[in-house]
């Protein structure tokens, strides 16, 4: 009986070439691509990153499809969208002014899904999707439904992608930029403003998140201290 369990036992290297972690690699991949003609070619690297974020879904798609939900997937996934992020953030930092505006959004987004992350293992989930217990209905209906947690989270992206693609000069004030694009009326504008509003509510829950987890790590000490 243990040695029919042994042999259903995936072998290291299957997980690793797994359907949905191709598809993570595949996004690394254009992500690097991308990253590399940031400046000489902004048209290109949008729609490479662009195409790379949406692959998001495919993998996720896949992982539940070919029954291969692993951790190593749902990491990689989720180390590929921050990186990918930061480091688009880290390139809006050097062209507009003031700078600390995304390098401040940086921080929030790995720091709040970082502590999201460690707190979900500390309370014994398997997921850290899993936020039924919270007490806010924003951040509960962040991850409960698919349709809004895609409207925010490809808010943020797009966001980032216009800023880029508006840049004329390498230093821009970043409200007169925004304000300009705005008062223009047209499809672009119209574009900005719903991703202005789903990038705002994504930095909300991001504060949630990181609050939420933090209060879970705090907790957790206190219990631990008790018990001893």
């Amino acid at each position: 009986m243990a040695a029919n369990k042994a042999k259903q036992r995936p072998a290291k290297l299957s997980v690793y070439l797994y359907i949905p972690n191709i598809v993570g690699y595949m996004r690394v991949l254009l992500n690097c691509i991308a990253f590399a003609v940031c400046f000489s070619n902004k048209t290109l690297f949008s729609l490479l990153y662009f195409f790379s974020f949406c692959c998001d879904a495919v993998d996720g798609w896949c992982a539940r499809k070919f029954n291969q939900v692993y951790t190593f997937g749902a990491v990689l996934d989720m180390v590929t969208d921050r990186v990918s992020t930061a480091c688009l953030l880290v390139i809006l930092s050097q062209i507009y002014r003031p700078s600390l505006v995304f390098l401040s959004l940086l921080a929030l987004d790995i720091a709040s899904h970082w502590l999201q992350m460690y707190s979900t293992f500390l309370s014994g989930k398997t997921s850290h999707k899993d936020v039924k217990d919270s007490t806010s209905w924003l951040f509960r209906l962040y991850y409960g439904n698919r349709m809004f947690m895609g409207y925010c989270c490809v808010s943020c992206e797009v966001l980032y992608i216009i800023l880029l693609l508006i840049a004329k000069n390498q230093t821009e004030n970043l409200m007169t930029v925004v304000v300009e694009s705005l008062t223009q009326i047209s499809p672009l504008s119209i574009l900005l403003a719903l991703s202005i509003f789903g990038w705002l509510i994504k930095q909300i829950i991001n504060v949630i998140q990181m609050k939420t987890a933090a209060d879970v790590c705090v907790l957790y000490d206190i219990e631990k201290q008790h018990k001893a």
